[in-house]
């Protein structure tokens, strides 16, 4: 066993019996690579990473490969889920430098941390243009023998470059306007595909941030082209093989356009995220659909990535055995026709392969196919459906199971937690609150220190020694806000207040730009910024976000005057970049429709209480915040000096706490939170 063996990250426990000599990230590393004078090989990945298996099978297994390594280099393993700023400098070098990126990321870099070449996944051997990995580091080790000095003027001038660069953020007084949020949709709608939904080609990625856009958009102005694309795209993703059409839950992405054969990797952040955003669906349009996919996709992310602590792993693997030994990405989902009747019998295997596009050709590999609900199989015995999806459930559950990685980020726990709390809100499901204060319980035992900083991962209910980035806060927040409104429990609005003001304190810029680590971090060699969406929303847009909520529910003008400096820059990337600055879309959106502050105030145990309690959270406005409480609580600052109604319960919608007059009426109640058209 190498230096792995005592990692808590189980991406880095899976190469601890390597023969490859690996040094976990840190300062140690280093210093034995100065020591022996030899360059560093950084190799960055995840575990449900499927080509970061395959070139560990395929290079770190090799004994022969192993020695070279061991011989000549200092081998750094990183978990880029564990250390998202590690992962963003290097990867901002490897895309600048190849115009490309992706893991396993492949680093060379000098003792002092310089890069000087760069790559993603090596072959063994030379193959489709790639040069063979042995190739790459005998490469890399004559130029670092022959030709040193070279390699360090090309490693200082990387470095200098990558820390001297700035991103277009935009006039730090500006914010978002109604023209730029216009310019955000018209860019969205050019790239939008109007034949299978989504946006772009292949591969293709579920854009939840911009669909919470899209939904938040049309809300506040009305716009049924953008609730279109919004719910075209969302059907079209439940009906593919993206979504898994047996047990709920989304893949990473679709490997084509028509979201038929996904990468099979399950994340918790895209789980979260669109369980918020079919739930968001539902309450805009009352789609079954929607309703179905929101709930079928929470209770999945409780069965298969709930942890015994009340947390929420991080993924299921692509990966797993086929069971004849090997190890295939998609083997746990796919069918054949002959399986389905050996599973169902003739009758029903036919009418299931009919039913989910099961053909003899297949639509994978090996004659196999991903279930999905074919276009155009119309009304069908919903019975039938339902006991052949459960025979087929049943017997998937027999299969070899995908690997999981436990650990708990503490930012995608954030996500889960406002996704659940809504759901379970709006479709009278507790036990999905519950789950959702559950998880919120570990981040604040396990994942908040006595500072009130939070670290970025635990496993096993034990916090790992890496520090919460500013998506982890912004986040948090974000889910601590939402538990907030649904609960009618202050404490959440304080917990969130003590993150916010660590977002304001250690991470924030005096142009009000925010920076991904803290004031406090670890030194690299370029201090990470970045506003735009990856696959999450950046903890810039993040973090802005649950300010602008904060300030609604406090009235704090400093919280409320850091979300507009930090949405600056939506108004520079909106047309530009509409896709990846969705998020930040969003919190603009909101920021223009207030957002809304609803109080509802009235006996808890009062029905009418619940029932305007529950208008508010279903009310569509942007963004907007709910408290709830007993007339006079101290909990919540919206509650304060708004009395019942002649001692009825009774609700006020305000903005700036400039409200309307309060009303006891659930329907008038739906009709000041309509968007203003």
């Amino acid at each position: 066993m190498n230096r792995l063996g005592d990692a808590t990250s189980p991406y880095l426990l899976q190469h601890a019996n390597n023969p490859v000599d690996w040094w976990p990230w840190g300062e140690e590393a280093f210093g034995e690579a100065r020591e022996r004078g030899v360059p560093v090989l950084l190799s960055v990945g995840y575990s449900s990473c499927h080509w970061c298996h395959v070139m560990a099978h395929e290079s770190f297994e090799d004994e022969g490969t192993a020695g070279y390594l061991n011989e000549h280099f200092v081998a750094v393993k990183v978990d880029r889920e564990e250390r998202p700023d590690v992962d963003a400098v290097y990867m901002e070098a490897v895309q600048a430098a190849t115009g490309q990126g992706g893991w396993p990321m492949t680093v060379f870099l000098t003792p002092d941390r310089e890069p000087f070449y760069f790559g993603t996944y090596f072959p063994p051997r030379q193959s489709h243009g790639l040069p063979g990995f042995m190739d790459v580091l005998q490469g890399v080790v004559a130029a670092w023998r022959d030709r040193r000095e070279e390699v360090a003027e090309v490693a200082a001038r990387i470095t200098r470059d990558l820390s001297e660069r700035t991103g277009a953020y935009g006039d730090p007084a500006a914010v978002a306007g109604k023209a730029e949020l216009g310019a955000a949709l018209e860019g969205l709608t050019g790239g939008y595909d109007a034949e299978h939904g989504g946006f772009g080609g292949a591969p293709k990625f579920p854009a939840s941030m911009a669909l919470e856009f899209l939904l938040r958009h049309h809300a506040r102005t009305g716009d049924e082209s953008a609730l279109r694309m919004a719910r075209d795209t969302c059907e079209a993703m439940a009906r593919g093989g993206i979504y898994d059409q047996l047990a709920g839950g989304f893949a990473r992405y679709s490997v084509d356009r028509t979201w038929t054969v996904p990468h099979f990797e399950k994340m918790l952040y895209d789980n979260a995220l669109l369980t918020r955003v079919y739930a968001h669906l539902w309450r805009s349009t009352g789609s079954d659909l929607a309703r179905r996919v929101a709930l079928e996709t929470a209770d999945f992310m409780i069965a298969e990535l709930g942890t015994v602590e009340g947390g929420f792993a991080s993924a299921l693997d692509a990966d797993s055995d086929d069971g004849a030994g090997r190890h295939v990405e998609g083997a746990y989902y796919v069918w054949t026709p002959r399986q389905l009747t050996d599973e169902l019998g003739q009758a029903d295997g036919e009418f299931a392969a009919a039913y989910f596009g099961v053909t003899p050709e297949g639509t994978f590999e090996e004659g196999a196919s991903v279930l999905r609900l074919s276009p155009g199989n119309g009304v069908v015995d919903a019975d039938r459906v339902a006991s052949v999806r459960d025979r087929l459930l049943a017997a998937r559950a027999h299969r070899p199971r995908p690997g999981r990685d436990d650990k708990v980020v503490a930012a995608w726990n954030g996500l889960a937690i406002a996704a659940l709390a809504e759901t379970g809100a709006y479709f009278d499901r507790p036990d999905l609150v519950q789950a959702a204060v559950d998880a919120a319980d570990l981040l604040i035992r396990v994942h908040l220190d006595e500072r009130g900083r939070l670290f970025r991962t635990s496993r096993d209910g034990d916090a790992g020694v890496n520090a919460g980035v500013l998506e982890d806060y912004g986040d948090v927040a974000e889910g601590f806000l939402a538990l907030a409104s649904v609960t009618g429990e202050g404490v959440w609005l304080d917990f969130a207040g003590l993150l916010l003001d660590a977002v304001l304190r250690h991470f924030t810029a005096a142009d009000g730009t925010l920076y991904d680590t803290a004031d406090d971090a670890e030194t690299l060699i370029r201090r990470p910024q970045d506003p735009t969406d990856n696959a999450t929303p950046s903890g810039w847009t993040a973090a802005a976000g649950a300010l602008l909520s904060y300030a609604a529910h406090t009235g704090s003008q400093p919280h409320r005057d850091a979300a507009e400096r930090a949405l600056a820059v939506v108004g520079s990337l909106a047309a530009r970049a509409p896709r990846f600055i969705g998020w930040g879309l969003a919190v603009a959106e909101a920021a223009l429709d207030g957002p809304r502050e609803v109080a509802v105030v009235g006996a808890t145990a009062d029905p009418l209480t619940a029932e305007l309690h529950r208008t508010a959270l279903l009310g569509a406005a942007p963004g907007a915040v709910v408290a709830v409480g007993e007339e006079g609580t101290a909990e919540f600052p919206l509650l304060l000096d708004r009395p019942t109604r002649a001692g009825r319960a009774a609700a006020y919608v305000c903005r700036h706490f400039v409200c309307d007059a309060p009303t006891s009426d659930p329907a008038t109640l739906r009709a000041q939170l309509r968007a203003d058209v």
